[in-house]
């Protein structure tokens, strides 16, 4: 067995000074195939910091954790983790169930290393800010390809959808999922709260279906969905979260959930955008998402479609399986089962998401 490497301090600059980060075992591997270390993601959290702050700052921010590498077994942080430096602070945010606890704000370079002490590879910021954590300022679609469509799909779905936002005036910001998806990002105006935001989601989700009806689907349930790119509009549902800018993610090869021009999106490979490649970028071109945030958009015409739709007989769409019964939701079953097989019985796929999870365990654990 390898001698246990001895810790280190990190100095990391910051708006008070110079800030000494702990970090033990900076040898730790956490991506073997590449021989990544703990110590390496703490250079590159560091590498990207401007960047990656702008993505995290003045947000709630859920921790994606691998103490033995990507490997290993995974958790969740949702309340900050044991032994947060005095420096840091955490806001409280109400989850579905009604209840509400505090979660980590990343304000510092020096806090997001502190973060990758504690086993932290991917960051999961909430699209709101700290003054007002009920009504988002970020509309998030996740352009996710289902079996017999790839990446390709994905950013022929994101092009399509940025021209229908701006149609709606409204400017999508695109990176890279960190792997096969596509995510456009959307500045608003923090005037609306969460089900009027996903409501304006699904208005634009199910537009770009009937523009695109064999490439794109608002289908929820994967049987549904055929060969087609999945419109994730839970997203923009409470308490759902997205890796964040900049963040890596735990795949073999350490890719990075990658900030993208639009001009650059058709013609790059995700999979060359890691946690070794992507500081030389970021230096080389400068951060696409560096004025994501200059000019808010209004959903109230998105939120057009949505009605338009209601109108038209199309209701609502099933929401996150721990959701309480939302009014005028359809039922909770696989449209192949009865509802008998399936009461009360969530999509196990939720399981793996970091939406799911309220502490550092699952609930129900």
């Amino acid at each position: 067995m390898a001698a246990k490497s001895a810790a280190v301090q990190i100095e990391v600059e910051g708006p008070e000074g110079v800030r000494q980060v702990r970090l033990s075992s900076p040898d730790r591997v956490l991506w073997p195939e590449l021989g990544i270390t703990k110590r390496d993601l703490a250079d590159y959290v560091v590498a990207v910091g401007p960047a990656l702050l702008r993505a995290l700052g003045d947000r709630p921010v859920s921790l994606e954790r691998f103490p033995e590498g990507v490997e290993g077994e995974r958790f969740y942080s949702k309340n900050p983790p044991r032994g947060v430096p005095d420096f840091a602070r955490s806001v409280k945010v109400t989850y579905p169930s009604g209840r509400s606890h505090p979660q980590l704000v990343v304000d510092e370079i020096a806090t997001a290393v502190w973060a990758v002490q504690m086993n932290t590879l991917t960051f999961h910021p909430w699209p709101v800010r700290t003054a007002d954590t009920d009504n988002p300022d970020e509309l998030r679609l996740d352009l996710d390809p289902q079996p017999g469509r790839g990446y390709a799909d994905a950013v022929e779905a994101a092009l399509r959808l940025r021209e229908l936002l701006t149609e709606l005036g409204l400017t999508g910001y695109v990176k890279s999922s960190g792997n096969r998806g596509v995510h456009v990002f959307t500045p608003i105006a923090p005037a609306h709260e969460f089900l009027d935001v996903r409501h304006a989601a699904i208005g634009i989700g199910r537009e770009l279906e009937r523009r695109a009806p064999d490439l794109v689907t608002t289908a929820w349930w994967k049987e549904e969905r055929g060969e087609r790119v999945f419109v994730d509009f839970n997203q923009c549902t409470r308490d759902r979260t997205m890796a964040g800018a900049y963040s890596p993610r735990p795949l073999p090869h350490a890719p990075v959930s990658t900030p993208l021009s639009w001009d650059e999106l058709p013609g790059i490979d995700p999979k060359t955008l890691t946690v070794k490649t992507v500081p030389q970028l970021l230096a080389d071109r400068g951060d696409p998402w560096e004025t994501l945030h200059d000019r808010a958009g209004d959903i109230g015409p998105a939120l057009e479609l949505w009605r338009r739709d209601l109108e038209n007989g199309l209701g609502e769409l099933p929401f996150p399986p721990d959701y309480p019964k939302m009014p005028g939701e359809p039922k909770r079953a696989r449209p192949s089962v009865s509802r008998s097989d399936t009461e009360g019985i969530p999509d196990r796929d939720w399981y793996a998401d970091p939406a799911r999870w309220d502490g550092d365990r699952p609930k129900g654990s």
